[in-house]
């Protein structure tokens, strides 16, 4: 099923309260799941054919963006990397290498107020989870047993998870 990238995914009023930061914490936790080092190198392309602002951070250093095989080869007590992307205008994502299992990344809720704010956190769940072929979670900080939302690959939509 493929849908028109016209109709928003979801609609502000239903969801706000999954973007207030007080109840769900400034920095709910994001991630796919299921992944290795192959679905690493596969966001690296996908930010680097994007028209995506981004940076590559080691400590507080930037440097040119490495293969996911030589970050996640990293020694277990190096720093962890971050890539800082920014899908839109004032809204950062910032992803940690912090294993090959699984993608991990954050997004400041204060950056997503608003329909048109969350039309664009849901794009860019969606061509993450597109290229990935995988779901991309949200959840609650800290709460990775409560998905509030997430791209549905089987859908090909952002969408809140019915129980």
């Amino acid at each position: 099923m493929t849908r028109s990238d016209s109709t928003p995914d979801l609609m502000w009023d239903e969801v706000a309260e999954s973007f207030d930061p007080e109840l769900m914490g400034t920095l709910p936790d994001l991630y796919v799941p299921d992944t290795a080092t192959e679905h690493w190198q596969a966001l690296l392309d996908l930010v680097a054919e994007s028209d995506w602002k981004h940076e590559y951070i080691e400590g507080t250093t930037p440097r040119a963006v490495p293969s996911a095989a030589h970050v996640l080869a990293r020694p277990r007590d190096a720093e962890c990397p971050q890539l800082r992307v920014w899908p839109a205008e004032d809204m950062l994502a910032i992803f940690r290498f912090l294993s090959d299992e699984e993608i991990d990344f954050d997004i400041d809720l204060r950056e997503i107020q608003g329909q048109d704010r969350l039309d664009a956190f849901c794009d860019f769940l969606r061509r993450l989870g597109r290229h990935l072929a995988k779901p991309v979670v949200m959840c609650p900080e800290g709460a990775y047993d409560r998905p509030v939302l997430g791209y549905d690959p089987v859908l090909d939509r952002v969408r809140v998870p019915r129980d």
